[in-house]
């Protein structure tokens, strides 16, 4: 007997956090959800057409004839769980993460079964509570047709789905978003390899203006775990959210999607420093190992490579010292000079003029000292690079050259330091002065470290301006899984925003852009994005909108001055990207 199929929209929903919330009031939670379900979600299903299928204690499966209904359904049902339980503790209110699929089902009177159904409950897990994800195809149905703005999530792999799924995430624009999403679900499935996360050490100096030296000491450290291949290692960028807060680790675990994490603290008196750390395994919440390592301001780059050693150590017992496939350096002979540069990687960070400004005089101050410190010489270029997005004027012709000569000069002395290649790659690929010789010391780079993930982000950088779209996209996605946290996120989604209009797919350009904007609305480079992109989708109202925002950050701004200073990018985008300029408003000279 041939089953019986049909095309339908599948909504699946359960509530966030439903154990911990039974724990903690089992007779309460039972009874609220059942008023939420019986007063809300079960009018809004039957008002929109759609049919119940089952419940399933926590959650629900419904079906649709209309993708439209599926979608406005979720949406009211989400606006409607805002205003109730207004008396409840944020911490303990029920709260529903809804997935939405359209797909092909085997229908029976009680249920329905089928890859489509599969598929809504994955889409459901990557929602956040009070959230909704949809899959491209339900995209594609609605967005002309409901007025939701919508966050591509990239391509998700599914466990038992043969194919990935382009996933996005809904958004009311009648709900106002509290804060910024974080681009990847949680919990984070479990790398395939050890994983850890190096926590901020503690500054125990005594003197809150020795910070940096704490935050310097934990990027080496992390810097050295990540050349270890058979590790996978959060980025910094990550880790750093942690700064300051009391978190458990079992809750950091989840977050990051790492089993190991290493914590500890930095003391500075003298001529002298002591680093104590400890691991703990994220799961069990157990400590593995804890030690203390002592000595002079000279031994500071042994004493970072030791905690390294002896964590690697920990994970995996075989390891011996020969087997880290990292190179031991010393970046400078010159404790001023490291010290000066530690100074100026402190303000990455904050992205504003004052901070780029102050980072390339300390970075001066370090080369005036030490000439050849390559390392200092590859910020000094990445800097260069921010001013033109942060600083008060275009990057004159002078301090570009100089820029592109120190990062030549880094890249001849770098050798199989991944952090000076990557940084030097960005500096030539992002003043267009070589994006061959840029795409190979990234994937140098890479194949040194690929944990890296601010060397991803610069191999999507370098890709869009080769004019591989896909490998960009690829390349900033893997940039995120390393950096789930990342507090500078808007770098990652900008990049995908060009890449896709450098593929000429304006839609998902504006989309991305939109998506930097709500984190950053004074991102210039979004807005310019967003600009193009909405010029050649004849959103002109929109495009409009954008150059006149971006002229408000930068005046100076023009037609001519993108032409002068866009070398990097190929032909063809430099074209497009004018003609969308010039639609959008934005003055010739």
């Amino acid at each position: 007997m041939t089953a019986t199929r049909r095309l339908a929209a599948i909504l699946a929903a359960d509530v966030a956090g439903y154990s911990r919330l039974m724990g903690a009031d089992e007779e309460g939670t039972h009874e609220r959800l059942k008023a939420h379900l019986s007063e809300l979600v079960d009018p809004k299903i039957r008002e929109h057409r759609g049919r119940i299928i089952k419940n399933t204690g926590d959650g629900l499966l419904a079906e649709f004839s209309s993708v439209v209904d599926a979608v406005r359904c979720t949406v009211e049902i989400q606006r409607g769980m805002i205003d109730r339980e207004p008396d409840v503790p944020e911490e303990r209110r029920i709260r529903f993460r809804i997935g939405v699929n359209l797909g092909d089902v085997i229908v029976e009177e009680h249920d329905i079964f089928g890859d489509g159904v599969n598929v809504a409950a994955r889409l459901e897990g990557l929602a956040e509570p009070g959230g909704i994800c949809i899959s491209r195809m339900v995209r594609d149905q609605i967005r002309d047709k409901l007025d939701h703005a919508f966050e591509d999530l990239g391509e998700q792999q599914f466990k038992n789905i043969a194919r990935p799924v382009r996933v996005y995430r809904v958004r009311d624009r009648a709900v106002p978003v509290a804060q910024p999403v974080l681009p990847f679900p949680q919990p984070l499935p479990l790398p395939d390899k050890p994983s850890i996360a190096v926590l901020p050490f503690v500054n125990m100096s005594g003197d809150p203006e020795q910070e940096y030296f704490a935050d310097g000491m934990v990027e080496e450290i992390i810097t050295a775990l990540s050349r270890i291949r058979w590790l996978f290692v959060i980025a910094r960028n990550s880790s750093v959210t942690y700064k300051g807060r009391t978190v458990e680790v079992k809750q950091i675990g989840r977050e990051l999607g790492v089993r190991y994490v290493l914590e500890g603290s930095v003391r500075k008196a003298g001529g002298r420093v002591r680093i104590t750390a400890q691991l703990v395994e994220a799961v069990s919440g157990t400590n593995l190992w804890a030690d203390r390592f002592d000595g002079s301001l000279d031994d500071v780059f042994d004493l970072q490579d030791k905690v390294a050693i002896s964590v690697g150590g920990v994970i995996e017992p075989a390891l011996r010292k020969a087997e880290f496939e990292r190179v031991s350096r010393k970046p400078t002979e010159s404790l001023d000079a490291y010290d000066l540069c530690l100074r100026a990687l402190a303000l990455r960070d904050q992205r504003s003029a004052e901070s780029v400004y102050e980072a390339i005089r300390l970075l001066k101050q370090a080369l005036a000292i030490d000439p050849g410190y390559t390392s200092a010489k590859a910020v000094f270029g990445w800097f260069r690079a921010n001013e033109a997005a942060h600083g008060r004027g275009p990057v004159s012709k002078a301090d570009a050259t100089e820029a592109i000569a120190l990062a030549r000069e880094a890249l001849d002395a770098a050798k199989d330091d991944p952090d000076t290649l990557s940084m030097a790659a960005f500096t030539l690929s992002f003043f267009g002065a070589g994006h061959d010789v840029a795409a190979t010391a990234i994937d140098r780079a890479l194949a040194l470290n690929p944990n890296s993930a601010q060397a991803w982000m610069v191999c999507g950088l370098v890709r869009c301006y080769c004019g591989q779209s896909d490998q960009a996209i690829e390349a900033y996605q893997q940039a995120m899984r390393l950096s789930p946290l990342d507090r500078l996120d808007r770098v990652l989604t900008t990049g995908i925003a060009l890449a896709h209009l450098i593929a000429g797919r304006y839609e998902e350009s504006a989309d991305w852009a939109e998506r930097t904007l709500r984190q950053a609305p004074g991102h210039t480079i979004s807005l310019l994005s967003k600009a193009v992109a909405c010029a050649h989708l004849d959103r002109i109202e929109e495009a409009r909108a954008a150059v006149s925002q971006a002229l408000e950050l930068q005046p100076w701004l023009t037609v001519a001055w993108f032409e002068a200073s866009a070398t990097r990018y190929p032909p063809e985008t430099r074209a497009r990207y004018v003609a969308g300029l010039r639609k959008a408003g934005l003055p010739e000279e």
